[in-house]
């Protein structure tokens, strides 16, 4: 029987901790919060998108938007139909909604952190509340941890499982990366990924909490070549703009530089701009002696209606029936290409997963232990690997778990 420490109680410590203990290790887990899976509660807007039930492996691969290739073994080794199955197998019951993610029917979070905890509780893994200060070394090798309150605890092997530096409140404040660099290991610098954007322009401001559903973006570099391009929903912030699509689109926008990407927003990407020029005559015939900015209200959402026509460059008390067609047609213009610049992300407590941490050329890929460091491991995001929203991020958390709980 070896000894193994995990530091870190959230999804890939947890999964790590049950599977080392479930094959016959001590297995302690070190976690500075008073729960475990804090983070995880949080996620899927308290819901806990678990993973992704697209078809195959591959699939997963294709949604990954850094490192892809490093995640090819232990994505085999613990795929996403092993994972609902896992869940299904401890208790929690699960459906799968738009875009192939998998919630639990309970719609609840703590569901699944409960039922996660239990099971690694049922294998014998034992919890200690306290903060790791630093970890126990000789020479290449990793014997222990040292703690605040509890003083050198000495193990066979480590598994850290810290997390990145997004979330903070939740526990993830970039100590595990320390810990690394101090044995050797490089660190790619943490920025954060699936995150809000900051705008340059001012007005967009005034529509902070206006949701749109079916639109596309488009995000354009300082070439004006396309960097992505997506459909689905976002939102408008006090400082720029959220929600699936932009959070996506977060991920390919690097490096990230004042200015140096726009996003363009087409609010009826389903319509080309012969047949949205169609729709707004058709719009105005039923309007012909209202003002243009009372005449829209079928084809905009309302607090967009001002800010469409002063992006137009339309006189918005000017009758429908004295516009133009130049005007018209300025107006469609407007709507599928509303322009915004980016300035820089959301800070980073505000995003979803952090993109950077320790190199995956200096980690096993099929073990998660360190090339560097005998008797180290690494588990979910304190790796640098990242991938878009859909459940893709905790699935890496599991597999590489799974992983390191296996190997060690």
């Amino acid at each position: 029987m070896r000894n193994i420490i995990v530091i870190g109680g959230g999804a890939a410590g947890l999964m790590a901790a049950g599977t080392a203990a479930k094959n016959g290790n001590k297995v302690t887990i070190i976690e500075k919060n008073e729960v475990l899976g804090r983070k995880m509660l949080i996620t899927g807007k308290g819901r806990c998108n678990i993973t992704n039930a697209c078809e195959d492996t591959e699939e997963l691969i294709k949604n990954m938007t850094k490192n892809a290739s490093f995640m090819y073994s232990s994505f085999y080794g613990f795929t996403n139909l092993q994972t609902i199955e896992f869940f299904n197998e401890i208790g929690v019951e699960t459906k799968v909604e738009r875009g192939n993610r998998v919630f639990p029917v309970s719609d609840k979070s703590k569901t699944v952190v409960d039922a996660l905890s239990n099971w690694t509780k049922s294998q014998g893994v034992k919890v200690i509340n306290d903060t790791v200060l630093n970890l126990v070394s000789e020479g290449n090798m990793v014997k222990g941890v040292r703690l605040k309150n509890k003083g050198e605890l000495l193990c066979d092997s480590v598994i850290l499982a810290t997390g990145g530096v997004s979330y903070p409140r939740t526990g993830s404040t970039g100590d595990g990366y320390e810990w690394a660099k101090k044995l050797g290991h490089k660190i790619n610098k943490p920025i954060p990924s699936l995150v809000p954007l900051d705008t340059v322009e001012e007005w967009s401001y005034s529509l902070a909490g206006l949701s749109l559903k079916n639109i596309e973006i488009t995000v354009l570099n300082e070439k004006n070549k396309k960097v992505y391009t997506d459909f689905g929903e976002m939102m408008f912030t006090h400082t720029g703009i959220t929600g699936p699509v932009v959070l996506s689109a977060s991920a390919h926008l690097r490096p990230m530089e004042y200015g140096k990407y726009k996003v363009r927003i087409d609010l009826k990407s389903a319509l080309s701009e012969k047949q949205l020029d169609e729709r707004i005559m058709r719009d105005f015939a039923k309007n012909l002696n209202k003002n243009l900015d009372n005449s829209l209200d079928e084809l905009l959402p309302k607090n967009l209606i001002e800010p469409i026509i002063a992006l137009a460059e339309v006189d918005g008390k000017k009758k429908v029936n004295s516009v133009t067609k130049e005007e018209r047609q300025k107006l469609g213009f407007a709507i599928k290409n509303i322009m915004l610049t980016v300035s820089d992300f959301a800070p980073i407590e505000q995003a979803i997963i952090t993109s950077g941490g320790v190199e995956v050329n200096e980690i096993d890929p099929s073990t998660m232990e360190s090339k560097l460091v005998k008797n180290l491991y690494f588990a979910g995001e304190i790796i640098d690997v990242d991938a878009y929203t859909g459940g893709f991020n905790l699935q890496i958390a599991f597999s590489t778990g799974y992983a390191a709980g296996m190997s060690v």
